[in-house]
């Protein structure tokens, strides 16, 4: 417990599904100050951000911006950090959009919107963030890919393409990054138990499963304990690496 006791988070995508797991998890493990982002304000979200940092005692700030607009992504950075002289020791690159269907099928402005939010964003805030860590030579950085990414398929031209590249990002981030103190690695979750798994169609979904070993969906939960391990000191002669949480696949 506690394992992130001193270390300051920054977390995308925390308003639902495994992103606000992975917040709670966090919260948990006693994080110094935790930036929740969500792309923009929610009553719902707020009141759940209060009930989780009262719960476990933490400080948990709602930070908001479009990940798909730079400016205005970076200066939510520079007013919330930069102003008040804070460091970011850890960022999970969480957010993300699926999508499936044949390439030839799909045009390509609509694989380019999926880009945009799964690898493209995840460039520029890792970008505005690194400097933080660059100046204190340590950090972690997490990145939320997919086993879409690796097991490639067919219906995978925008979601899988996007999180293979992202997994490819972390391998040349880490190379890098580490040399400077600031790991670099993914996890790959398999079918979750999310609200992406209820939009997938039944055929697709029930074929997921019987690719797993264990015959199941995972729990976001089973996630996030594999992503503040890698956020923490006891993962600290890891990087450069996908660790793959899907219940074994066939």
């Amino acid at each position: 417990m506690n394992k992130l006791i001193g270390k300051n988070c920054l977390i995308t995508g925390t308003n639902r599904g495994l992103g606000n797991v992975i917040l709670e998890e966090f919260a948990e493990e006693g994080c110094s100050i935790i930036w929740a982002h969500a792309r923009k304000k929610d009553i719902d979200f707020e009141e759940n951000v209060k009930e989780i940092s009262h719960k476990f005692q933490v400080d948990i700030r709602p930070i908001y911006f479009d990940l798909t607009e730079y400016t205005e992504m970076k200066d939510c950075i520079v007013t919330e950090i930069m102003k008040n002289k804070l460091s970011v020791d850890v960022l999970v690159n969480n957010a993300g959009v699926a999508h499936g269907g044949y390439f030839r099928a799909t045009p390509v402005k609509d694989i380019e919107k999926i880009f945009d939010v799964n690898l493209f964003s995840v460039m520029n805030l890792t970008q505005l963030i690194a400097k933080f860590m660059f100046k204190n030579r340590r950090g972690s950085i997490i990145n939320i890919s997919s086993i879409a990414g690796i097991d490639l398929d067919i219906g995978n031209c925008a979601y899988g393409l996007s999180k293979a590249a992202l997994i490819s990002l972390t391998t040349v981030m880490a190379k890098e990054f580490t040399p400077y103190g600031i790991r670099v690695n993914s996890v790959a979750p398999g079918l979750l138990e999310t609200d992406m798994a209820k939009e997938m169609k039944e055929k697709a979904y029930q074929e997921m499963i019987s690719h797993s070993l264990m015959k199941r969906l995972g729990k976001p939960k089973e996630v996030a304990k594999v992503v503040t391990f890698l956020a923490s000191d006891d993962a600290s002669f890891i990087s450069g690496q996908t660790i793959r949480v899907d219940g074994g696949t066939e």
